[in-house]
């Protein structure tokens, strides 16, 4: 898609938005680490203002400085550049597995990752001529609790982090089958540890059941799950090994190495 002039000329609304977007770009140029004049003599800002926006990126890490008065790009740049990576890979990677799964299940398969309290849904694999089936809207969201796929994520929550979680939300139910007790939850989610897999058994809709598997990166990493969504009567134990196998084979393309 071409972009507009606008969209080229478009500028940050919010003043030191724009200038710390020019020094990330002016570090970017340079593979060394950068002295603080050169750094405000390229952008045109007084020293001590850039030394300020400076030093708060440091504090986030967003910038590191390897001797006193020297600045380069920070490595959580990197951490969340490799997160958008495994982001866009991870889509790449399941969609051919995931229309198998589909054909051989014929119904709606799901890969969701996970945004802060919840499950969003990336990407799906289903069919207008495979009669009655459960669609999730991609881009859909969904409470972690609530849902096979955001049940692997806790299941992976150190226990603080679970109560947080708990405290946090307050673990609200949808249905009269929503799991709304911690004791409760976390009784279901040390089952879906020891299995790596994760049930939704009419939680989030009444009427529809999900089993889930975790996908994994090459840091031996939990970061998305695939779902199969049905019909709580059409829902297949048989199908638990498919999904399993598939959800592995999205996991080696992303360099996961099993730990036997």
């Amino acid at each position: 898609m071409k972009k507009t002039d606008s969209a080229l000329n478009a500028k940050p609304t919010v003043q030191v938005i724009e200038r710390i977007f020019t020094l990330l770009e002016i570090m970017a140029d340079r593979e060394e680490a950068m002295t603080l004049k050169e750094i405000s003599e390229k952008s045109g800002l007084h020293p001590s203002t850039t030394h300020r926006i400076l030093n708060d990126l440091a504090i986030g890490r967003f910038v590191d400085r390897p001797v006193a008065g020297n600045y380069r790009l920070g490595m959580r740049l990197l951490e969340l550049g490799n997160l958008v990576k495994a982001r866009l890979n991870v889509r790449d990677a399941a969609l051919l597995p995931m229309r198998e799964l589909h054909r051989l299940t014929q119904q709606p398969v799901n890969l969701s990752m996970r945004q802060g309290d919840e499950i969003i849904y990336v990407e799906r694999a289903y069919s207008e001529r495979s009669g009655m089936q459960v669609v999730r809207a991609i881009g859909g969201r969904a409470p972690l609790h609530l849902t096979s796929v955001g049940k692997l994520f806790l299941a992976f929550d150190d226990p603080h982090r679970l109560q947080t979680y708990a405290s946090r939300t307050g673990l609200p139910g949808q249905t009269r089958n929503s799991i709304t007790q911690l004791p409760v939850l976390e009784r279901e989610l040390s089952k879906a540890r020891q299995y790596g897999i994760a049930r939704d058994n009419e939680e989030l809709e009444m009427g529809v059941r999900c089993m889930a598997a975790g996908i994994y990166d090459d840091q031996n990493k939990l970061i998305a799950g695939l779902s199969i969504s049905a019909p709580a009567d059409r829902l297949e134990e048989h199908w638990l090994d498919k999904l399993q196998a598939t959800a592995n084979e999205i996991s080696a393309a992303l360099g996961y190495k099993s730990r036997g």
